[in-house]
């Protein structure tokens, strides 16, 4: 479940990683963990802090009053030339920094912020909610209304790419592969399969419509809602409610997945943390160490709608259980992360899918295993 860990600032909206270093962005100013969250260390006070990102070595700030700059983990924070300006968003693409402002579109820099230039032709909306990089499309979500749009050439142009979005506010964007999700205020989570030419509502199980933020893992997605979080592990054609241990379920402003753990900055209960193979459903059943690789047959078997899987892993490495339908269709990804030796069990819900037969495969290393099983409605 989750549990609140150690900042005391209330309100935090931005979370960002760098190396083994955790940074929250917060009502206060800017807060370091280098213990996955146990402990926190205020390293820039006196600031409404936005926006974070990382690039190589330089710590990113986006503030009410502009672009702060860290080039030593937080150590020492200079104000840099866009002073002027809320900052609400980042992406960072190659040498390039993008910041999407409140209220006058978006800065381009490509010196580390040591100057920047506005890049609006073609962005008719100009309230910026948020921005991502996927290859070389640079997606910006606005926040009146304006929906989404892409630029090829890192900024010089922006074209609206909007058909199905419907005009939304855009509050969050996160890039999975080939697909691009967006979060928006009041119409739940869409998904666009060609760089945003076309969008499709997938919010089913969704029941709270504005997303402030998402994350993406392999094929999980974790929506960050007012009220909790809320995870899709099929694309977002279903979401199952996470919210155990909030008490109350706050609003979830930033979501960050770093080292085996769910970081979620929110609105009353600071920074709260989960375990990232607990909250998508891998429990560990032993800690000992097998003699080899396993993949026992699930159990129930035939299941409706829900079966367990278990298997065991004799060496720290990569792990990846997926299932599949008999057309070799991937349908689910219950792992994909590194784990540590031990026996664990996987929790398969396949409410979403029709009755019939599907294969799950478990590899790790040179291990490769594949059993059958059958769904029974």
């Amino acid at each position: 479940s989750w549990s609140s860990v150690g900042i005391t600032v209330q309100t935090v909206y931005a979370l960002a990683e760098s190396g083994t270093n955790i940074f929250a962005g917060t009502t206060a100013g800017v807060y370091l963990s280098a213990n996955n969250g146990i402990s926190w260390t205020c390293v820039k006070s006196q600031l409404s802090v936005t926006a974070l990102t990382v690039s190589g070595t330089n710590i990113f700030a986006g503030t009410t009053a502009g672009v702060y700059l860290s080039t030593n983990n937080g150590a020492n924070w200079i104000q840099t030339a866009l002073n002027n300006q809320w900052i609400r968003a980042f992406a960072v693409s190659g040498t390039n920094i993008f910041a999407g402002s409140n209220s006058n579109g978006i800065y381009l820099s490509t010196n580390n912020g040591t100057s920047w230039n506005a890049v609006n032709n073609g962005l008719t909306s100009i309230y910026i909610g948020a921005l991502a990089v996927s290859g070389s499309n640079i997606f910006a979500g606005t926040s009146n209304g304006g929906g989404v749009f892409l630029s090829t050439n890192n900024g010089s142009n922006w074209t609206a790419v909007n058909n199905g979005l419907l005009q939304k506010y855009v509050w969050s964007l996160a890039v999975s592969g080939t697909k691009l999700f967006a979060g928006t205020t009041g119409g739940g989570v869409y998904i666009s399969s060609d760089n945003g030419s076309n969008w499709t509502s997938v919010s089913n199980g969704l029941p709270v419509q504005t997303i402030n933020a998402l994350a993406v893992s392999g094929t999980n997605i974790f929506a960050g809602t007012y009220p909790g979080v809320y995870l899709s592990t099929n694309n977002g054609t279903n979401w199952i409610i996470k919210n155990q241990g909030f008490n109350p379920s706050p609003q979830i402003w930033a979501l960050l997945i770093s080292n085996n753990y769910i970081y979620a900055g929110t609105t009353a209960q600071s920074v709260s943390r989960r375990s990232y193979s607990e909250i998508i459903g891998i429990k560990t059943i032993s800690t000992e160490v097998p003699s080899g690789f396993s993949l026992k047959q699930n159990y129930p078997n035939p299941f409706n709608p829900v079966t367990n899987l278990e298997f065991g892993i004799s060496d720290l490495g990569f792990v990846s259980l997926k299932v599949y339908d008999v057309l070799g269709k991937e349908v689910a990804t219950l792992v994909n992360e590194k784990q540590s030796p031990g026996t664990y069990q996987v929790e398969f819900d396949a409410g979403s899918l029709t009755s019939g037969v599907y294969f799950y495969r478990l590899t790790s290393g040179n291990f490769t295993d594949t059993k059958r099983m059958m769904l029974v409605k």
